[in-house]
């Protein structure tokens, strides 16, 4: 369930603040690098023998080192990746980038079936994906876009 929770009596609106994340990302990021790491260490002090690890220089150890951050970047970029729904409008994080929409600038919110994640249509006719919502996470994300369209619908002036 995202962090917020709904209120009694205001049609089904999340109380805001409220987060949504993806599970399965965030469980991969973290076993995919504490398994990383895992690995990398046992092999270093099980794998090879004294004789081995003396024979590697401090450029390969370097670029092991350096590989790992890129890898455990990446991860972290995953893991990362939200949707915030506040007063002023929502605040989408998407790997290291952050976008901010007033309510007014959304359109629709979508989720398609076998979609990966959550695309919002915008009023200046352009898309934004919305990792934070992600389509694997089944019921969770069905909820989340339900949320999600009542606090847009809500912020959206009637049209005539």
């Amino acid at each position: 369930m995202p962090a917020g929770s709904e209120q009694p009596g205001a049609a089904g609106l999340p109380a805001l603040p409220v987060t949504w994340r993806p599970l399965g990302p965030r469980i991969a990021g973290i076993a995919g690098g504490g398994s990383l790491f895992v690995i990398t260490a046992l092999l270093w002090f099980v794998g090879f023998d004294q004789e081995t690890r003396d024979a590697v220089t401090w450029l390969q150890r370097g670029t092991v080192i350096a590989m790992y951050l890129l890898g455990f970047a990446c991860l972290y970029a995953l893991a990362r990746c939200r949707a915030e729904a506040r007063e002023e409008g929502l605040v989408v994080v998407n790997g290291y980038r952050r976008r901010v929409y007033a309510w007014a600038e959304i359109v629709a919110v979508r989720l398609n079936p076998g979609a990966p994640w959550v695309v919002l249509d915008l009023a200046d006719g352009t898309t934004a994906s919305v990792m934070g919502i992600q389509g694997s996470d089944g019921a969770r994300a069905r909820q989340a876009v339900r949320q999600l369209r009542l606090l847009v619908d809500r912020a959206d002036p009637p049209r005539h």
